[in-house]
């Protein structure tokens, strides 16, 4: 059985590499942002991951809940502090963000699985 982490993982790897050898300047500048964005600044790490989850959620981006998911995972940040974290997100997105909040209920599990 394939492993939905890994999966996405190399998906999301190879699809970049396709785009940024493109060569598109805007398309580059936009990733850099992105980088830039997530690095230790006023806020750290951590708290930016998580608010990149909320954004994520309430936009209803799995791809990208998926990738704020597996990024608060490795800053330490507890089970506890995601439902936290998605609880806001449903609060502020509504009901039609539940069927992404499942599907982050998975990952997030597929996360602590692949740590032990």
């Amino acid at each position: 059985m394939s492993n939905p982490i890994d999966e996405f993982n190399a998906y999301r790897a190879k699809m970049n590499d396709k785009l940024l050898a493109d060569n598109n300047k805007v398309i580059k500048r936009i990733f850099n942002l992105d980088t830039n964005a997530f690095a230790e600044g006023a806020l750290d790490v951590k708290t930016k991951e998580l608010l990149g989850l909320v954004a994520s959620t309430v936009l209803r981006c799995d791809d990208c809940v998926k990738y704020h998911l597996e990024s608060s995972h490795k800053e330490g940040v507890s089970k506890a502090e995601v439902m936290e974290t998605l609880s806001i997100a449903t609060l502020v997105g509504g009901t039609i963000v539940i069927p992404h909040l499942r599907r982050a209920y998975e990952y997030w599990e597929e996360l602590e699985k692949q740590e032990g």
